[in-house]
């Protein structure tokens, strides 16, 4: 298909280099989902609206020409998918995504199951042959769209019922609608063509964002970038027993081990694996009950490892057993998984990394922070501390700080200070920007939390959900409490919680290195081979 003169690029166009190395005209997203659809991988179609168009969008308002466009390209997505948006019988949902050119994990919106209303929910439902389906895809969708689009805060909203009937789950859509009409002032658009375009907008907007412009300072990122829209057919995790979806690297980000590594969340969409607040499964539970599939993302996590010569990270959904994939970008690690993955990769004869390519991934401000992690991790607690919990260690490090508990607070303090979460969120990232580690009581591996700090470094961990917390206290189940500006240990490769300030005994540190970071070594002799023979 050929783009249009407004910048709108479907998923399979032939573009005049690799779609992969047009992430400044696609974003991120765009490029990985059009290089996939080349590469012939399961890529519900889709398109993308550039990023010089959301650039146009903040700078002049919507384009004029943009409706034409949509119309156009959805009409081609229709045909594509065998349904039509806003169709009673057999309604076409959608995803709309943003992606900027550089990855901004969480930051930017998202909207999931458009194209739902009071009409086209029947019709999901029947062709579907699965009402509580369709309802709950509906109440996820007002849910969405009333917080992204329309900024109804969630406390507005009444939490669905767990294990909601579908008779519950209509009541609850029908007080949901009141409830955002009164928190609004205006329901959520009926017509399907009007849900787009809000939601395309909303997408572009929240590249100004609080928490956008808070991550973009931290990582240096240029403000004037703009993002990319992607609209996608959907396809659902939610349908059913055999569905599912969750968020994959194809190597431990964390540690660097060469095995795919990631969560699974049955009966769910995307939003639910990395938001924290699901208890997700390890991949294992998708090889164990859909044996096919999992056999099938292993053979396609390899692939793109093989193509991009990297590290990949995988958003795929399940949908009565057959495999999609959603994204596909390089992964963030750690710093001593940075040094296993770069020898890894050079030592794979398929992939072969040449010493200068292993020392540009692995600079020396890497090296030393890999140093520094294995250094930590040789040092042992002393006898007599005190063990608060243990969860899921998230990114490497082990650092003491005294307890905040709201992302203001973290903002607010000067001293060090561990941002302590039920889960974290996009609005959480300036607190968690000036936070020397992160702790969560929920989420899994790939939660927005594991993922933020194990991209920054910041030593991290999630899912210790033996902790709760109550007003200023943090509790476990076996008795202890801390409360807000008392001091912890937090150990992000261990995964334990202390109270207290734990240096431990020091043990043999440049030994403990070179025993269990050997890799490190080796880019180090490149390192100095290179400082003398620079050509």
């Amino acid at each position: 298909m050929e783009a249009t003169v407004t910048g709108v690029y479907p998923f399979d166009h032939a573009h005049d280099v690799p779609a992969r190395d047009l992430g400044h005209l696609l974003g991120g997203k765009g490029a990985g989902l059009a290089e996939m659809t080349t590469l012939g991988f399961n890529v519900p179609p889709g398109f993308t609206i550039s990023v010089p168009v959301c650039r146009d969008y903040l700078d002049k308002g919507w384009p004029t020409e943009l409706d034409a466009e949509l119309n156009t390209h959805i009409e081609r997505l229709g045909e594509a998918m065998g349904r039509r948006l806003g169709d009673p019988i057999d309604p076409l949902l959608v995803a709309v995504r943003s992606g900027a050119p550089v990855s901004m994990p969480g930051m930017l919106d998202t909207v999931l199951n458009l194209g739902l209303n009071d009409e086209t929910v029947i019709g999901l439902a029947r062709c579907s042959g699965d009402d509580h389906f369709a309802w709950d895809s509906y109440r996820r969708f007002l849910e969405m769209f009333a917080g992204t689009v329309m900024g109804v805060d969630h406390e507005a909203l009444t939490d669905v019922p767990a294990d909601a009937t579908t008779n519950q789950l209509k009541a609850h859509v029908a007080r949901m609608k009141e409830e955002i009409f009164t928190a609004a002032g205006r329901p959520v658009p009926s017509d399907p063509a009007q849900q787009l375009r809000e939601a395309i907008e909303a997408v572009f907007r929240s590249w100004g964002s609080e928490r956008a412009r808070a991550y973009r300072k931290h990582e240096g990122i240029n403000e004037d970038m703009g993002t990319g829209c992607n609209v996608q057919a959907m396809v659902f995790g939610n349908r059913g027993t055999d569905s599912g979806t969750g968020v994959v690297f194809t190597r431990d980000p964390s540690t660097g081990e060469a095995t795919p590594f990631g969560d699974y969340l049955p009966c769910a969409q995307g939003e639910d694996v990395v938001a924290g607040n699901s208890r997700t499964k390890p991949l294992v539970f998708l090889a164990e009950h859909q044996p096919e599939a999992y056999d099938e993302l292993l053979v396609a996590l390899r692939k793109l490892e093989l193509h991009y010569r990297d590290v990949c990270d995988v958003e795929f959904t399940v949908e009565n057993g057959k495999l999609w994939l959603l994204q596909t970008r390089i992964g963030k690690r750690g710093a001593v998984a940075a040094v296993r993955i770069a020898i890894d990769l050079a030592d794979d004869p398929e992939i072969a990394l040449t010493p200068s390519e292993v020392l540009a991934r692995v600079p020396e401000p890497l090296r030393a922070r890999a140093r520094a992690e294995m250094a930590a991790a040789a040092h042992h607690p002393e006898e007599g501390v005190t063990l608060l919990a243990a969860g899921l260690g998230a990114s490497p490090g082990r650092v003491s700080g005294r307890i905040v508990l709201t992302a203001d607070d973290a903002m607010c303090a000067d001293d060090d200070v561990i941002l302590v979460r039920t889960s974290t969120s996009p609005e959480d990232v300036a607190g968690m920007s000036a936070s020397v580690g992160i702790l969560t009581t929920r989420g899994g591996l790939v939660s927005h939390a594991a993922v933020v700090a194990r991209g920054w470094g910041v030593p991290a961990v999630v899912g210790a959900d033996s902790l709760t917390i109550s007003g200023d206290e943090v509790r476990s189940e076996g008795g202890l409490s801390v409360r807000a500006g008392e001091v912890i240990t937090i150990d992000g490769a261990a995964g334990c919680v202390w109270i207290g300030t734990v240096s431990g005994s020091p043990q043999e540190a440049e030994t403990v290195v070179a025993e269990r970071l050997p890799e490190l070594l080796r880019i180090e002799n490149w390192a100095q081979e290179q400082a003398v023979s620079p050509a």
